[in-house]
């Protein structure tokens, strides 16, 4: 018969051996149960209501002292370096979200992916990687979650299995549990940078051309509608707040999101987010409901997070009725995909429309739309630069003013192309020049 093991025999033959999943000289199981003895052993002694009244520099120099001295009682055998983990792990334990903290602080983290309690992976520079950061179990990883949603006025229990939040850097957070996820609760964060992209930025890191971004930049001052498309993590979000960045400051936006992202850096923007049913089925504020409000707001522009439902017809009514200049992203391959799209979700909110009624109204409120990729070696492109020119019969017309041609594929799995224009001169043009915008001639010449 096999004698248990103690916590201190783990911890020093995981030392001897110098194994362990997290770069430390301790066995990981005995690693996370001293950690959570400690963080336990802490909750007990501390007050945390006096705690609260310090800063949290002075927090964590009392959470470091208090580590100090009970890994003395305990007379646990381990080394600087681990014994810096285990303090820096149980301070982000008490103050901020956990094992995510490390992931959180990393800049070249953009999306982090947590498959349960032992699973989490995180992308960077587009690409997905397995990371060894992991909690205890699920019940952990519960409490990290209720710690996100509920400083956001959100709750997550088996009666409401799925949230949307944000956390306090504006991070993007989707949280769904069981029974819904069956293999225990997962967490989606979509992170942005402190540091908004400017389009200078994207024009360094190859995503369109100086020419490209010339345009952009004058219908965002010239107060063209704009529709960008893309694919989920293509930049549809980052491209909204680069173009929006060209808003005059003198102008009232008024922002409609399920969950508070953009980063505008405009002094007059007002903020609006959308309210999930409560346990009830009760108190549900929708985009659409949204929208209707802010037309009462007196808003120069009204910029809709994402359009996926019945708010498109309010969206393309304020667009049509002096609201020029308002931005919205949509999921969908192609600009044409994304104009049907706007069809479909217009028919959801007015069945009885005859389709070219539907139609006329897309084409006279949408002036362009920008496609955005991101392609198979992680890199985010602006794919097209589409205009919407009207009707013909009952097919909305387009012209493509820019677009991107793919060559081929490097042995490394690098993506080859170049952007081109079409050589088509946009009608927009002359708008443009109307709000003092001036564009080269040569910047729709193809070669």
């Amino acid at each position: 018969m096999n004698t248990p093991i103690s916590l201190r025999e783990r911890l020093e033959t995981g030392q001897a051996r110098g194994a362990g999943t997290r770069a430390t000289g301790i066995d990981n199981r005995a690693y996370q149960e001293l950690k959570h003895r400690l963080h336990q052993t802490l909750l007990d002694r501390v007050d945390l209501e006096s705690i609260q009244r310090l800063s949290q520099d002075q927090i964590r120099i009392e959470l470091r002292s208090l580590v100090e001295r009970l890994l003395e009682e305990e007379a646990v055998v381990i080394n600087d370096a681990e014994r810096k983990n285990l303090t820096r792990d149980i301070q982000n334990e008490m103050l901020g979200f956990g094992p995510l903290e490390t992931l959180l602080e990393d800049p070249t983290v953009s999306d982090i992916l947590v498959n349960t309690h032992k699973q989490v992976y995180v992308e960077r520079r587009g690409k997905l990687e397995l990371t060894d950061v992991t909690f205890s179990d699920d019940a952990h990883l519960m409490k990290i979650i209720d710690k996100i949603v509920s400083r956001v006025g959100r709750r997550i229990d088996e009666s409401s299995p799925m949230v949307d939040a944000r956390l306090p850097d504006g991070s993007r957070v989707n949280a769904i549990i069981p029974p819904l996820a069956i293999d225990g609760p997962i967490v989606s964060i979509r992170r942005f940078s402190a540091d908004p992209l400017r389009l200078a930025d994207l024009v360094a890191y190859g995503s369109m051309t100086a020419d490209m971004a010339e345009i952009l930049q004058g219908l965002g001052r010239a107060k063209v509608n704009i529709l960008i498309s893309g694919g989920t993590g293509s930049g549809k979000t980052t491209m909204l707040n680069v173009i929006s960045g060209f808003i005059g400051a003198t102008e009232r936006i008024v922002t409609v999101e399920d969950a508070a992202e953009l980063q505008l850096q405009q002094p007059h923007v007002v903020r609006l987010e959308t309210r999930p049913p409560n346990i009830e089925g009760k108190g549900e504020v929708t985009q659409r409901a949204l929208v209707r409000n802010a037309l009462r707001m007196r808003p120069d522009r009204i910029i809709l997070g994402e359009v996926r439902g019945a708010e498109a017809l309010d969206m393309l009514g304020a667009m049509n009725t002096g609201h020029e200049g308002s931005m919205a992203t949509i999921h969908a391959n192609t600009p044409r995909d994304a104009l049907t799209r706007l069809e479909n979700m217009i028919s959801m909110a007015a069945a009885n429309l005859p389709t070219k009624a539907m139609r006329q109204q897309i084409s006279s409120a949408v002036g362009v739309v920008v496609q955005v990729s991101r392609l198979p070696d992680g890199k985010r492109k602006v794919m097209s630069i589409q205009e919407v020119t009207g009707m013909e019969g009952e097919m909305i017309t387009m012209q493509e003013i820019f677009s991107y041609k793919q060559t081929g594929l490097g042995e490394d799995g690098t993506v080859q192309g170049h952007h081109t224009s079409s050589g088509i001169r946009p009608r927009f043009i002359e708008r443009l020049r109307n709000f003092g915008v001036t564009v080269s001639n040569t910047v729709f010449d193809p070669t």
